[in-house]
């Protein structure tokens, strides 16, 4: 007799947790711990019916789950486009950039044949609880042509394509999709104390609701806009942990950032740096209003220039055609290269971005922190009760943090005067290099608070490229076992949590009720929020969408043995 190890679905585990708690068998601490957020996380996301005649072509990395059907579309602009004629679309890219985000969240769900689970596409979707497929290096997208190939199929713009980022399949026609009941509880659509609501809303919401009686750490969201922020705050949120404002100046602002770099002097910058002060004003107003009396922490700008600047290949090939074809180049053109060429940096992620930007340009976060005090004075007239703090990015000396601390201090003090109206804002900094860590009470000193981004730290403590291990050697070191899991999506406990560990401890040595937070995706991920929870962090931040997740892994953290 053959036998099997019986799997249980995520619907049961819920469920049956609950049916053992009304008979008395198991208590409700129990119950919480025989549920998980990943079983939550699939109970979220819309599933295919795959029980007809399906066309698989394609398999990739499910970078973001959920089910998606719509017209393939291989421009942002066109997808946004259609999106808005009322078409359903899927964005299908090699790979993305900041400048495919009006695409992305037009689109169903997006499609890459590059790219790995910590790529812009995946990261992005998962932030906006958009289906993702990654990496799918079986197609061959043409841009150009408007089509992609995979095997004997072509799929041209405006074919039907369904795409699975649970499983990472791609399936040529549309499949019936599935909508989740939870989910619809999650945002308020439909209340578990009702008759309507199916046995598995109530299951969940009485599992959520112990854990969030049980939870010491506070769910706090990532959020670059309003809409993003009221979403999370629907989905339990209780502050915004990381704000990254120049995700605020990407799609048609992102000319902003490159004529402020671009610039060839102080009048110039200063110029471009008074439009964008009315644009981030209005940003920090919507944000903070849809959080009114819970934290809201503004990193300031943090833009690596390769996500903003021209591409310096593309120019060169413009400049060498002109030149061949003997054409005349304009004097803008050929001043714009010269700049370009002049700032490019082999490893951008580790160049001019962050507070070095700060220090080198610093009226651009003397701007922001003028902008965040007449966002806060008149979210404040309007009757909401607004808690900014200011978070400086990238920060590894002591006197990188005074320097700018003491400017952007006089900058607030010197904008609140004469409104005779103060309002609290507490300046902190970022932990994402290794030397932040390790000299994390000297920083201490200087600051309100410390949040970890732990993206940067990973790729910093393990030299990994995010942008390119995944699509290289990180699957064969997956195969092969040399590592046990993807650092990126959960947190190297014994490498990168040992910084962790020791910046915590060092910063409690300054001050014992040192505001501790985390801010990578780590802070969603459900085996890493019982590490933080052990360490006595103060929050996660993790993306609206994984919020629900965090909630119940922190009560599950709280009452594991």
């Amino acid at each position: 007799m053959q036998t099997r190890v019986g799997k249980r679905t995520a619907e049961a585990a819920f469920r049956i947790a609950l049916q053992f708690v009304d008979e008395g068998t198991i208590t409700m601490d129990e119950a919480i711990g025989r549920t998980s957020g990943d079983q939550l996380a699939m109970l979220m996301f819309p599933q295919f019916d795959t029980r007809g005649n399906l066309v698989e072509i394609a398999r990739g990395i499910p970078a973001s789950p959920g089910a998606a059907v719509g017209e393939a579309v291989f421009d942002s602009k066109r997808a946004f486009d259609m999106s808005k004629a009322g078409k359903k679309v899927i964005l299908v890219r090699r790979e993305t950039s900041p400048d495919d985000l009006v695409g992305m969240v037009a689109a169903e769900g997006i499609l890459t044949s590059r790219g790995g689970k910590t790529s812009h596409a995946a990261v992005v979707a998962r932030g906006m609880g958009k289906t993702a497929i990654c990496g799918t290096d079986a197609i061959s997208v043409d841009e150009r042509a408007n089509l992609f190939t995979v095997g004997t199929h072509t799929v041209y713009e405006g074919d039907i394509i369904s795409i699975d980022g649970t499983t990472g399949i791609v399936y040529l026609g549309a499949v019936p999709v599935v909508a989740s009941s939870v989910t619809s509880y999650l945002e308020g659509r439909v209340s578990a104390e009702t008759d309507e609501a199916s046995p598995v809303v109530k299951a969940v919401h009485r599992i959520l609701t112990h854990a969030d009686s049980r939870r010491k750490l506070l769910v706090r969201t990532n959020a670059d806009t309003p809409e993003d922020a009221i979403r999370a705050r629907i989905l339990g949120a209780q502050g915004v942990g990381l704000c990254r404002t120049e995700h605020m100046f990407l799609g048609e602002r992102r000319a902003y950032v490159e004529r402020l770099v671009l610039a060839e002097n102080e009048d110039v910058q200063r110029g471009v740096i008074a439009e964008m002060e009315p644009l981030q004003r209005a940003d920090f107003v919507g944000i903070m209003m849809a959080m009114s009396g819970l934290p809201v922490t503004i990193r300031l700008l943090d833009p690596p220039l390769h996500e903003f600047l021209p591409s310096l290949v593309d120019l060169s090939s413009q400049m060498a055609r002109s030149e061949a074809l003997g054409e005349e180049i304009p004097a803008r053109d050929k001043a714009l290269f010269a700049a370009v060429r002049r700032l490019h940096e082999s490893n951008p992620m580790l160049g001019l971005r962050g507070v070095r930007l700060g220090i080198l340009i610093p009226e651009l976060y003397k701007m922001q922190v003028r902008a965040l005090v007449h966002a806060s004075l008149e979210v404040k007239k309007l009757g909401h009760d607004p808690k900014p703090e200011v978070m400086i990015p990238l920060v590894s000396t002591q006197r990188e943090l005074l320097y700018l601390r003491e400017t952007l201090e006089e900058e607030i003090a010197q904008t609140f005067k004469g409104t005779n109206q103060v309002i609290d804002m507490p300046i902190g900094t970022m932990i994402e290099t290794p030397r932040a860590a390790i000299t994390a009470d000297r920083l201490a000193v200087h600051a309100d608070f410390v949040s970890f981004g732990t993206n940067d730290l990973t790729q910093l403590t393990w030299a990994f490229s995010r942008d390119d291990v995944e699509s290289t050697f990180l699957p064969r070191y997956l195969d092969l076992e040399l590592l046990p899991f993807n650092p990126f999506e959960s947190l190297d406990q014994a490498g990168v949590g040992i910084l962790v560990r020791q910046a915590s401890e060092l910063s409690r040595k300054v001050r014992s009720d040192f505001k501790l937070g985390v801010c990578g995706e780590h802070g969603g991920d459900p085996r890493s929020i019982h590490f933080f929870h052990e360490l006595n962090l103060d929050y996660v931040s993790c993306s609206p969408f994984r919020v629900p997740i965090a909630r119940l892994e922190s009560g599950r953290a709280a009452v594991a043995k």
